[in-house]
């Protein structure tokens, strides 16, 4: 009897071992097939590298030299100057452009547009009468005087216009005036002399 009781505890402790030792066999199985919990994590794909582009230089146009060669004679730079636009059609109505193109050198002085607009009207319609062509020729040689001279070459001192009437010349405080008139844009450059545009028209005795 007690040799029964013996065996079977003996028994019992061996299925005991044997259930122990099974359970740590089986642990690396479990551990393999139990579901993966950490978070996927997707790379982040690498930014494309930025090219190092140096940026071109914007083109600029250069500063316009004093003295610089000017190969329009004076009748083209009065033409293409777009305050001069009654000017340049007086030029040609007067037949003054061969004149005025040919070597001089000569400086003009040039009424703008604003300036023969202040013409009264009974003055200008005379001038631009047919039969008063030469007239009209000694009006405009009157804002002429033979030599290239710049605004600082200017003196106060009367000289003698192409159409052999005095002009008045003053320059005080670097302010040029000729006769009444006042330059307001001086030295635009010309191949056959300079231009300087003044805010009055210039009329000879002969007209007033």
């Amino acid at each position: 009897m007690v040799k029964n009781m013996k065996t079977e505890n003996f028994v019992a402790k061996m299925n005991k071992f044997a259930s122990f030792a099974t359970g740590i066999l089986l642990l690396p199985i479990f551990a393999a097939c139990a579901p993966n919990e950490t978070a996927q994590v997707t790379p982040t794909p690498a930014a494309p590298p930025v090219a190092d582009v140096t940026p071109e230089p914007v083109p600029t146009t250069p500063a316009a030299t004093p003295g610089a060669t000017v190969n329009e004679n004076i009748p083209e730079v009065v033409q293409a100057n777009p305050s001069l636009k009654t000017l340049a059609g007086l030029i040609n109505e007067a037949g003054l452009t061969d004149k005025l193109n040919d070597a001089g050198p000569y400086t003009l002085f040039a009424p703008s547009d604003q300036a023969f607009a202040a013409v009264p009207a009974a003055t200008r319609e005379r001038l631009l009468k047919p039969e008063n062509r030469e007239l009209l020729r000694q009006v405009l040689t009157y804002h002429v005087i033979p030599g290239n001279l710049t605004a600082n070459q200017l003196q106060s001192q009367e000289v003698k216009s192409l159409a052999n009437n005095p002009l008045n010349i003053k320059v005080e405080q670097g302010q040029v005036r000729v006769n009444d008139a006042r330059v307001i844009e001086p030295d635009i450059r010309a191949k056959n002399g300079v231009i300087h545009v003044i805010d009055k028209v210039l009329l000879p005795p002969m007209t007033q």
